[in-house]
């Protein structure tokens, strides 16, 4: 029997990961301000990109509601520094290339990358919200507006 998927009022798992400067971070880092985790297939893919560069669009309307916002895929560091370098990236990208983190949250596909999805989690490190479908051209105002309207 496997782990129940994860739902909201769950605990979010915890992770950790190295940053490009070699220093580490993780979700415990946060405790304390909301956190938005937004799983993603692929680096430099028309969704993707759109998705990612509209919750870097919004970054200051983020920064204003004290939200951290993480995209996560299985890319590499290299990768993830030319995709912020290429779009000004406002947002931290996590590379997840051993899947980790994906597993950890139940959105690993069939391809073996992350299946696009986006949890909110709260100061005390549970989930908010899932969305499970997201509109990549519009995913940081539905995120937004969830914020506005509800917390």
């Amino acid at each position: 029997m496997g782990k129940p998927p994860l739902a909201v009022g769950k605990k979010a798992p915890k992770f950790s990961y190295t940053r490009n400067d070699g220093t580490k971070d993780s979700l415990d880092n946060y405790i304390g301000s909301k956190v938005l985790v937004c799983f993603y297939p692929k680096d430099n893919t028309p969704g993707c990109t759109a998705e990612v560069c509209s919750l870097s669009e919004s970054s200051k309307n983020f920064d204003k509601q004290k939200v951290k916002v993480f995209g996560v895929s299985k890319d590499s560091e290299a990768s993830h520094q030319k995709f912020i370098s290429k779009y000004d990236l406002k947002i931290t990208l996590i590379p997840d290339p051993e899947l980790k983190i994906i597993s950890k949250y139940g959105v690993l596909n069939e391809k073996g990358s992350a299946k696009r999805t986006t949890f909110l989690i709260d100061e005390d490190g549970k989930i908010i919200n899932i969305w499970f479908k997201v509109n990549t051209k519009s995913h940081a105002k539905e995120v937004l507006d969830f914020i506005d309207n509800s917390l």
